[in-house]
């Protein structure tokens, strides 16, 4: 598969992946840019992998959490995170909780943000997970238990006590 072919069937699918890691559909555009960049340079031995696009997600999470380091001199406050999550619209009240986990998600460290994108948006077991993050799997246990422990007390709601994230 060349590196064209890969970007036009599966552009769309990693920019929905880096907004999800991200949580801000700009920088996941940037973030995705810069990857698909570095990816093309090497295309000739990442193209040859078994699994390119797990390759390239993982250039994705890795790409975030070195934009994550860079801005730690200058984090966002706190009112940025919110703008940013608050973006979702609530179209009903049967979408409250729910709109209200994505709020807290938002506000998760990086880690533990990827980690649970990786866990629930990717069906990722934590092996897997610990490979794209660069750790042992009881490390990546431990990111998504202490973010689901942080959910569970930041919003006690039926939906998140009960599992149902």
């Amino acid at each position: 598969m060349t590196f064209e072919e890969f970007v036009s069937s599966r552009l769309g699918a990693l920019l929905r992946y880096a907004t999800v890691v991200t949580w801000d559909p700009h920088l996941a555009e940037d973030v995705t840019q810069e990857v698909l960049a570095r990816a093309q340079q090497k295309w000739a031995r990442i193209g040859r992998l078994d699994a390119p696009e797990a390759y390239v997600r993982r250039m994705v999470v890795n790409e975030f959490l070195s934009w994550r380091r860079r801005r730690a001199a200058s984090p966002l406050s706190r009112e940025s995170l919110e703008v940013l999550a608050g973006s979702v619209p609530d179209h009903g009240s049967s979408w409250g909780d729910r709109d209200a986990v994505w709020q807290l998600i938002a506000t998760l460290p990086a880690k533990q943000r990827a980690a649970v994108a990786l866990r629930f948006y990717e069906d990722m077991s934590y092996e897997e997970i610990g490979e794209v993050l660069g750790c042992r799997a009881v490390t990546a246990r431990s990111q998504v238990s202490r973010a689901l422990q942080t959910l569970r007390e930041t919003l006690p709601s039926a939906a998140v006590l009960q599992g149902e994230l």
